[in-house]
């Protein structure tokens, strides 16, 4: 399970930078509530993104965003309306973003942003 945890910080650093170099502002990473995790809220010219990210080392098993289930999704509303309860400021906008990592051993990170898929 340690390995599993570790690709999964891994990808998410991954994530986070690639975000941060896309213009995007980081408020808050593994963000927690009673109903679940968010991997990172994200933030650029007032829309708050709330991003699931999903990491493999390969495609054996199916593409990242492939383990991103209607149900998942749902949770994320759920989770990212929670945070909006709780957050001092409203946003302007918010969406759920997905972001696909894939750390192949030697290989650079590939790394896909899809924006606003809930």
């Amino acid at each position: 399970m340690a390995d599993k945890d570790d690709l999964g910080r891994r990808g998410e650093d991954c994530a986070a930078g690639f975000l941060v170099a896309a213009g995007y502002r980081v408020i808050a990473r593994n963000w927690r509530c009673d109903r679940g995790e968010i991997d990172l809220i994200v933030e650029q010219g007032g829309e708050v993104a709330f991003v699931e990210v999903k990491t493999r080392s390969g495609t054996g098993f199916g593409h990242p965003f492939e383990a991103i289930t209607v149900q998942k999704l749902a949770r994320l509303r759920r989770l990212a309306a929670a945070w909006c309860d709780q957050s001092e400021t409203r946003p302007a906008r918010i969406r759920i973003d997905a972001v696909a990592v894939i750390l192949r051993p030697g290989d650079d990170p590939v790394i896909e942003h899809l924006v606003g898929v809930f």
